[in-house]
């Protein structure tokens, strides 16, 4: 199971890194943007919705990697003062009765989103706008499929220290 695990995790992390790469583009992107607006005086739906695209491809993409890393919001005001075993007790409760259930809702409508769009060979509403939108439908699924695949693997790391052999470590 720890096997598992690690594998999920250097995926995730691989996937969140690569993700990360999107944000200098978006960042170039706006900058470009702005300047042809503001300054020359052209708007460009184009940029407008590579803009959208790429910060969608960055936040899912990073998501999962967010949660492996422990770098999201934590509304717990007391988490800080647990122990680890009553940390890893609410870990695995928030995965099973919040996480769990919020993602399986979410998740299935994305895919069922994402099957329509692709479907239809959606495309921007705009004459300008971008192609192929049913990519960056398929973007978010994925990312929230990989959320989920990191709240497994959290969810095993967690009972493996509630019940598994404990280690020096530990």
């Amino acid at each position: 199971m720890r096997s598992l695990i690690a594998l999920v995790d250097r995926v995730i992390a691989g996937i969140g890194k690569a993700g990360s790469l999107f944000l200098p583009l978006l960042m170039v992107t706006i900058l470009v943007n702005v300047f042809m607006r503001y300054v020359l005086g052209i708007g460009s739906i184009e940029l407008e919705e590579l803009q959208w695209h790429l910060n969608a491809i960055a936040v899912m993409s990073c998501l999962a990697w967010a949660y492996q890393t422990d770098a999201h919001v934590r509304v717990d005001a007391f988490h800080t003062r647990m122990s680890r075993s009553a940390k890893a007790i609410v870990e695995v409760l928030g995965i099973l009765l919040l996480l769990f259930p919020f993602l399986w809702n979410v998740t299935a409508s994305a895919w069922t989103i994402f099957e329509y769009s692709w479907k239809l060979k959606e495309g921007s509403p705009m004459p300008s706008g971008l192609p192929a939108r049913y990519i960056i439908k398929f973007v978010m699924a994925a990312g929230l499929g990989l959320l989920f695949l990191q709240g497994v693997a959290i969810l095993l790391k967690s009972l493996l220290f509630l019940f598994g052999p404990k280690t020096s470590a530990e």
